[in-house]
């Protein structure tokens, strides 16, 4: 297949990489000397503007840090408008669901179709080929994106209409966030009953109340350690279910309070 790829960064770079190793032709974003180096290291073939990609592309990819990104580029910079009839369009962006919409509308006009595709992961489960994605968009374009999405997501989750994806990929990122907040109330009990944080934290794993949260706390050492590294991007995408939540009319409950203590430590 014919890939355009827009982000070949911290987790693009490792999907691009993937691709090209999985035989498909890779044309990818990169507006410097320095960024075109990069990518043509990757194998893929660099391209000097976002329209660029997707020319005569079945499927384009766009794995950027923000939702304002997504929009600047999709949008204003005319991505979506260029896509070719029968393309598909990837946004592997935790985001709204409504931006996703937004891309859609004009996506079809030229008879393309987009996909909502965040990744819930990090660059060695992409490089390993073993990212999970959680995919909303019709059948039809989930199907045509899978040979290029099987490159380095598994599982490749369909969840349902365009904007499904974004939901449940914040609803995991909200669950996440509201365990780390419980393991730091936990290490607040532990110190009040005399146990050492790196004892607790060792142990914990091996029980019933262990968790892919916990794993990644244990690993840091302690939940201060983690939230440093992690907090910035679960920080991120939180202010995003916050948003979405109140403009569909919920609300987090009792998450929202754990969440809070998770992101503050």
């Amino acid at each position: 297949m014919k890939v355009g790829f827009v982000g070949a960064g911290r987790m693009g770079a490792p999907m691009i990489k993937r691709l090209v190793a999985a035989g498909h032709e890779v044309h990818a974003l990169g507006r410097t000397d320095e960024k075109r180096t990069a990518v043509a290291e990757l194998g893929a073939t660099p391209v000097g503007s976002a329209q660029a990609t997707t020319d005569g592309a079945d499927i384009v990819v766009v794995c950027v840090f923000t939702d304002d990104q997504v929009q600047r580029i999709c949008v204003e910079d005319g991505l979506a408008a260029a896509l070719p009839a029968g393309a598909v369009l990837v946004l592997h962006t935790t985001g709204s669901p409504h931006t996703a919409h937004v891309v859609a509308d004009i996506a079809a006009r030229s008879g393309a179709e987009v996909l909502d595709a965040p990744v819930s992961g990090g660059p060695h489960d992409i490089a390993a080929g073993a990212v999970t994605l959680f995919v909303g968009g019709s059948a039809n374009a989930f199907d045509r994106a899978q040979p290029a999405l099987a490159s380095y997501g598994d599982p490749i989750l369909h969840v349902g209409a365009l904007g499904y994806g974004q939901k449940v990929k914040l609803i995991n990122n909200t669950l996440f966030a509201a365990q780390i907040g419980l393991l730091a109330e936990a290490v607040k009990l532990g110190d009040s009953l005399g146990i050492d944080e790196t004892a607790l934290l060792r142990a914990l794993p091996h029980g019933s109340g262990s968790s892919r949260a916990l794993a990644g706390v244990a690993a840091r050492g302690s939940v201060a350690a983690f939230i440093a590294t992690a907090g910035p991007f679960v920080g991120k995408d939180i202010a995003v279910v916050r948003q979405t939540v109140a403009e569909l009319g919920a609300d987090l409950g009792v998450l929202d309070t754990v969440v809070t203590a998770g992101l503050s430590g």
